[in-house]
């Protein structure tokens, strides 16, 4: 249900963040991109768990702002296809059933999902 997942991304760190430790900066920078949004064929991604790597920062011309490439292992909830969960039905609706994990509130259960008989 929940994994680590390693990903790569540049952090752009704005040039009144250079006062904070830098990993600081850097995670604020990555849950504020990542958490609580879904990525494609990763899942919905959850928060920091670890950096891993951090390569030279760059400032570019014009920006006074820092780029660094990180290496870091994110938490992400990616449910296995057939895995049961259990979750707290929100409401009905002729769209199908509206369900809760109780982190995560927008599940659909479309009617042709159900098992039958279901009405």
């Amino acid at each position: 249900m929940f994994v680590l997942v390693e990903m790569v991304d540049t952090v752009r760190i704005p040039p009144w963040q250079f006062e904070r430790k830098l990993n600081d900066s850097i995670a604020e920078e990555l849950n504020k991109k990542l958490a609580n949004k879904v990525v494609y064929n990763v899942g919905l991604c959850i928060c920091l768990f670890d950096i891993t790597k951090l390569e030279d920062a760059y400032v570019f011309p014009g920006d006074g702002a820092s780029h660094t490439k990180v290496h870091f292992r994110y938490v992400v909830f990616h449910p296995f296809l057939d895995e049961i969960l259990i979750g707290k039905i929100k409401g009905c609706s002729p769209e199908g059933v509206h369900v809760s994990l109780d982190f995560f509130d927008d599940i659909l259960i479309p009617p042709e999902s159900l098992q039958q008989p279901a009405k």
